[in-house]
This record gives C-alpha cells, sequence and structure tokens, in this order.
C-alpha cells in the first residue's frame, strides 16, 4: 500500500467560544506549528474584543496568520481567503512547521478545504447597486427576486442574510447564471495535505450556553463597548450609507453594540439581543460541523486524554501534549 506523503495539517474547528483559541495555541508551540486564522471576523482590523481576537500574549511565539488584513468596509470573500491561506500554509510547510488551521467560520474552511466553484469576479458598482436596492426595498423583497431566478439558492440562504442574498444576485446578474449552477460546477483541486479534524464542542449544550454568556460579559468589562465606538468613529464608517450592511459590523455582538449605541436599546436588552444572537451563531455552527463526517469530535473539557491522543497519533509522536484548561 503506497505511503501517504502528504504534509500534515491540524484543523481545529468548533462554536463559538468552545476553547479553540485556546487549543490551538497550545498545539502550536508544543508541535512546532503556525496558525492560519479560519474566521470570517478576525481579518478584519479593529475588531478586537467582540471577535475574540487572539492576544499579545496568544501570539507570542505562534505566528499567526490572516488577522488584520482589511478594513471593516474593504470586502474580502471566501474565495480571496482560500487563496491567501494557500499561500500562507506554502510557506509554513516549507518551513518545515505544522499548518495549524483554528477558527469556525464553515464556508472558509470548505474553499479552502475542498476548493469553490470558479464563479464571476465581485464587482463593486453592482455591490453597492444592489444594497441601494435593498435599503429601499428591503432585503426580503431582494430574497424574493432571488427566489425567482435562482429557486435552489434562494431555498439555502434565509431571507434575513443580506451577505448571500447580495452575493447570488450580483453573480446572476453579471453572468445570467444563477449562483447555484456555478456551485454545482467541479471545484478546484482539494489542498494537498493530509488534514486531521477535531471538532471542540461540549456535549452538554447549556454548557456552551454559559460559557457564550460567560465570555460576553467578560468581553464588556475589556472594553467592547469602547471599541465600537471607535469604530464609529472612523471616517469611512461614518460616511458609509449603510454601515450595518457591511460583513465586519454583521459579525455577531457588533451590529448588537452599534444599534446599542445608536439608542435602539438599554444596557440589558443589548446583553440579551448580543448572547442569543451569538447562541444562534454557534446552533448554525454545529449544525454544519455535524455535516463534516470525517471530523473527530471533542468534548474540550471531558476529552482532554483523548483529544491528546488523537493528536499525538496523528503526528507520530507520544502522547505528552500538555493539558491546558480551557478557558
Amino acid at each position: 500500500m503506497p505511503v501517504d506523503a502528504r504534509p500534515l495539517a491540524i484543523a481545529v474547528m468548533g462554536p463559538t467560544a468552545s476553547g479553540k483559541t485556546a487549543f490551538a495555541v497550545d498545539l502550536a508551540r508544543q508541535c512546532g506549528g503556525e496558525i492560519v486564522s479560519v474566521d470570517s471576523a478576525l481579518v478584519y482590523r479593529g475588531l478586537d474584543i467582540g471577535a475574540a481576537k487572539p492576544d499579545a500574549r496568544e501570539r507570542a511565539g505562534v505566528p499567526h496568520h490572516l488577522l488584520d488584513i482589511r478594513e471593516p468596509w474593504q470586502p474580502y470573500s471566501a474565495a480571496e481567503f482560500a487563496g491567501d491561506a494557500r499561500l500562507a500554509i506554502d510557506g509554513i510547510v516549507a518551513r518545515g512547521r505544522l499548518p495549524v488551521l483554528a477558527g469556525g467560520t464553515g464556508l472558509y474552511f470548505q474553499a479552502l478545504l475542498r476548493g469553490l466553484a470558479a464563479m464571476p469576479e465581485a464587482d463593486p458598482v453592482l455591490r453597492e447597486a444592489i444594497a441601494a436596492e435593498a435599503g429601499q426595498r428591503g432585503w426580503a423583497a431582494l430574497h424574493e427576486e432571488l427566489a425567482r431566478v435562482d429557486p435552489a439558492a434562494a431555498a439555502r440562504i434565509r431571507p434575513g442574510d443580506a451577505q448571500r442574498i447580495q452575493r447570488a444576485l450580483e453573480v446572476y446578474r453579471l453572468s445570467g447564471r444563477p449562483i447555484s449552477a456555478w456551485q454545482r460546477d467541479p471545484p478546484p483541486p482539494r489542498l494537498p495535505l493530509r488534514v486531521l479534524k477535531l471538532v471542540l464542542a461540549p456535549v452538554d449544550r447549556a454548557v456552551l450556553h454559559a460559557r457564550i454568556a460567560r465570555r460576553f460579559d467578560a468581553m464588556l468589562v475589556a472594553g467592547f463597548l469602547d471599541e465600537v465606538r471607535a469604530l464609529r468613529a472612523r471616517p469611512a464608517l461614518r460616511a458609509h450609507p449603510r454601515p450595518l450592511d457591511l460583513p465586519a459590523l454583521r459579525a455577531v455582538g457588533y451590529r448588537q453594540a452599534w444599534e446599542h449605541l445608536d439608542g435602539a436599546t438599554d444596557a440589558a436588552a443589548f446583553r440579551d439581543r448580543a448572547v442569543h444572537a451569538t447562541r444562534q451563531l454557534a446552533k448554525r455552527q454545529l449544525t454544519w460541523l455535524r455535516g463534516e463526517l470525517d471530523a473527530r469530535w471533542f468534548d474540550p473539557e471531558r476529552d482532554g486524554g483523548q483529544l491528546r491522543q488523537a493528536v499525538a497519533c496523528f503526528l507520530a509522536r507520544p502522547a505528552g501534549l500538555h493539558q491546558r484548561a480551557v478557558v
């Protein structure tokens, strides 16, 4: 039987607040790794506290890639991410180090590991026109339009998912071909690595919910609202006609904070809405992760020994990874 000589990589996946960052940092430190962020919020500068971006202590001694590479008003697609991530991974492998792919954005993982079908490039002018239509008619009306021209895509995209509605209509208007047809085309070659997929997820959903609430309260203490005030003060965002339509500000917590600072909610309602939105994100992430049939699932608080053993077996090293409490 031929030996699989592809370079190794480890994907650390899971819902938000499951402890991915702490585990990925420890793993990279102990195994000579570098972290490639697979998170659609962490690419944006200025989204730090609310996005749970790794801090200086976590980054110390561990190179991190694809953090802070765009301004909050700049577009960044899954296809762009896949290209940038592959370049980062090539460099990590060339240095003889282990790529650790850490994050919770399913579309980014799909784009990187399995590839995306080729389709028309983003058109800023058309995107702005579609956003302007949404401002007049509402995203629900544009979702109805999408259902007429691409029923398959509309069935998958929620009526409130502005980013995906916009992209689907953009592709159709640019090419005359539904995005669902483009997506059925054969994708580019898969990532040429042997990847161990680890899913960190508490078995008890109540535990995850408690972690989400605890982490959000810690973010508030750390100055999350001041971070959002600083974003609101940036000229490019102040001048934007619909800042909450930007992908960066649709990140959970940021939209709710922005609306709170607009006076739409009091402090208690803001916290409740943000925690609820984060729980909904975790639910969507778990739904996606269940489709990753080759992933191995571990409860980060109960399965530390099995998790370390899985990594050690994959890397063909003794099972000596240091156990660290997940916070």
